[in-house]
């Protein structure tokens, strides 16, 4: 049973903003709905993978910028939200639902570096395309070695990045920390929390839509996703102990509905379960095929399985599997 997310309210905007950037999401096989979690903090849903707005005097700060052909729906979205100029786009992962819609919204905003990063004149209130911040695996992935065409453009890269750990800023009234979360989804994934308006987006670390995308070649695993879920459960506070208020710290996942910390805590607790009983099997000596014959995923296949499209419940099986290199005694 899916519960409601009080705290949240689909915006007047949403309906105003219809006539300017529906042409665009039907292009795009889809609605964009924006909702708001906070006074100064906003939700995009339908532009691929969800895109968060935080508003305030220094500037927009955005998460993830959807994908390229809902990229003119998500803008026109923003500048309804707030005419403020965008300073940042912060990447979760390098996924092309995630940054595919990089270019366009930095180019539509102006970033508060210096020609350090932009190569632009140096200036406080910039002249140039907003920062894009990710990890560094990011950039890798977008770009190409010599020789190669690269997947993204050059003005969709990330101008800013950090190999590991994690990266803070203070913007709009309020600290920002971009957290490297190893070996989960894939290799360069980060999770963003926004400490005062306290909403963490999760990237597609949690898919309320699915079992977790496990990226093997891109360096994911199932223990990087658990110990990543893990870290969202510590960080998210519940509404307790006046639970009737549904309210708390909220998570924005890569796809799906905002969760709460109970949420986190089902997912991490699905996962974990899925996990063993795989791991178990392995251990058994059962080959790939005996363990998906074996439907370890019984009692989640209904809610989050998939026969078809990109991420079915045997290719999450399958990437459990290849990523337990080795069999841990408790």
């Amino acid at each position: 049973m899916k519960r409601p997310v009080v705290g949240r309210v689909v915006l007047p905007v949403a309906a105003a903003i219809a006539a300017t950037i529906g042409v665009s999401a039907r292009q795009a096989g889809s609605e964009i709905e924006v909702l708001q979690l906070r006074p100064n903090f906003y939700m995009i849903a339908g532009a691929g993978a969800n895109v968060a707005v935080q508003v305030g005097v220094d500037g927009v700060v955005v998460v993830d910028a959807g994908s390229a052909a809902t990229a003119p729906a998500v803008l026109a979205a923003i500048k309804k939200i707030s005419p403020a100029p965008i300073r940042y786009i912060i990447n979760t992962n390098a996924d092309a639902d995630h940054v595919g819609g990089n270019e366009t919204i930095s180019k539509a905003g102006q970033t508060l570096l210096a020609n350090r990063v932009t190569g632009l004149p140096s200036t406080f209130n910039g002249s140039g395309p907003a920062s894009i911040l990710a990890m560094e695996q990011v950039l890798t992935r977008m770009s190409a070695p010599a020789g190669r065409s690269a997947p993204f453009s050059v003005a969709s890269w990330p101008t800013e990045t950090f190999e590991f750990g994690y990266k803070n800023m203070y913007l709009n009234g309020e600290g920002i920390e971009v957290l490297h979360q190893p070996a989960a989804h894939s290799a360069g994934d980060a999770i963003v929390f926004f400490r005062r308006s306290d909403v963490i987006l999760a990237g597609d670390i949690l898919d309320t839509t699915r079992f977790p995308v496990i990226d093997v070649a891109q360096g994911g695993s199932i223990q990087g996703v658990i110990d990543a879920l893990n870290r969202l459960v510590q960080m998210a506070i519940p509404s307790v102990p006046i639970i009737t208020r549904e309210e708390g710290t909220s998570v924005i996942p890569g796809h799906g509905r905002v969760c709460d910390q109970f949420d986190v805590v089902f997912y991490r607790d699905m996962v974990t379960i899925i996990r063993d009983r795989v791991r178990d099997m392995k251990a058994a000596g059962m080959t790939l095929e005996q363990v998906k014959a074996a439907s370890p995923t019984q009692g989640y296949t209904r809610r989050y399985g998939a026969d078809s499209g990109p991420w079915t419940t045997s290719m999450f099986v399958e990437a459990i599997y290849s990523s337990l290199t080795r069999v841990r005694q408790r």
